[in-house]
């Protein structure tokens, strides 16, 4: 069984308007669940308006009461810019509010420029997202007295404790002893692929991410669980890739082409931000982005009609591995129309027939 869930940086041209964008993003959820999406994963930046999703708890929590099952994921929520105790006491109040349809994937902050204004070391912000996540499921799980001294943080509740009228006692989540935990992996053998098998950790493979990094992603993550003596269940895999289906695959190659596009934007933007990072020449730079950009569209996205994006999707699962979720991308709704169509045939027509193929094919683990 493959489910199909979404995932939204979001990602959105800067120029538009904010509020709008809000209620785009919204729009997108509540489809997802009235199509049977089993999930919802949305990002987090604080320093990017065309990420301008700046809480995802927040964020999310405007659809509760709209969606019937759709789960609420971070995607991911930046440990190192948060105290571990105000964000352990907000995912448990999301919990509760969502009726346990809390998801809580992490991170230690990628986009520099956050890291700048929180003045955070970006050498250290993994070492924070490892005490962060620590110290939360302390608290999640645990009243006071709690006296937890880490490298980063010290989280203290010793002094002023009366049980009798619940002082000392901290909110916790529905789900117990917590919301399972998701890890977004990046590089081709993610150094983090330890730490996510031996915590138990959801693992995330980015739409983002070249396929062949996907399935060194999925080899590695298998490794490290066989020699942690743990099982591996390829249900709890998620990958993500950007799909747009169509009523025929020249549409759909008139819109991945567009110079302008909503695909050709998003990886322009991912790809800029990589170059800044670590090439000095404009030139080299802009060179780079075109070329990994032009790669992105190749690899990346999958689009056409229903029958091509079931060939391309099957022929993706069977090159990086058996994952158990798909996570379709949300972009921009530059074509409201087109996108909506394009969640509808996925949902409705691929996907039924993509799933026979992996009940078909996929092997005992």
């Amino acid at each position: 069984m493959v489910d199909l869930g979404f995932f939204a940086m979001p990602l959105h041209p800067k120029e538009r308007d904010y509020r709008e964008v809000m209620e785009e993003n919204r729009a997108q959820i509540l489809l997802a669940d009235k199509l049977g999406l089993t999930e919802a994963w949305i990002g987090e930046h604080q320093t990017s308006i065309s990420e301008p999703i700046t809480d995802p708890f927040l964020f999310m929590a405007t659809t509760i009461h709209e969606t019937k099952n759709i789960k609420f994921g971070s995607a991911v929520v930046n440990l190192s810019y948060h105290h571990p105790v105000k964000l352990a006491m907000q995912i448990a109040m999301f919990d509760q509010i969502s009726g346990g349809r809390t998801l809580v994937g992490i991170g230690p902050g990628g986009l520099p420029s956050d890291s700048e204004i929180f003045g955070v070391d970006r050498e250290r912000s993994y070492d924070m997202m490892v005490e962060c996540v620590d110290m939360m499921e302390a608290v999640w799980t645990q009243d006071a007295p709690i006296d937890i001294e880490g490298t980063f943080w010290h989280v203290k509740l010793t002094d002023f404790v009366e049980d009798g009228v619940g002082v000392g006692r901290l909110p916790k989540p529905l789900q117990k002893p917590f919301p399972p935990i998701a890890y977004a992996m990046r590089s081709p053998k993610s150094g983090a692929s330890r730490v996510v098998a031996e915590r138990d950790w959801i693992p995330i493979s980015g739409n983002f991410v070249p396929s062949g990094f996907v399935a060194s992603q999925w080899a590695d993550y298998c490794n490290q669980r066989e020699d942690l003596g743990k099982r591996i269940d390829p249900e709890n895999w998620r990958a993500g890739r950007s799909i747009l289906v169509t009523d025929s695959n020249a549409r759909a190659e008139e819109y991945v082409a567009q110079a302008e596009g909503g695909f050709r934007h998003y990886f322009h933007y991912l790809r800029t931000l990589e170059a800044k990072r670590s090439i000095a020449s404009p030139e080299e730079r802009e060179n780079y982005v075109a070329n990994q950009v032009n790669e992105a569209l190749e690899d990346q996205v999958l689009a056409g009609d229903a029958d091509t994006v079931l060939d391309r999707l099957i022929a993706f699962r069977d090159e990086v591995g058996p994952f158990g979720t798909l996570l379709m991308t949300g972009h921009d709704w530059d074509e409201k129309a087109l996108w909506q169509g394009s969640m509808q045939r996925l949902a409705e027509d691929v996907m039924p027939r993509f799933r026979q193929h992996a009940k078909a094919t996929d092997r005992t683990y």
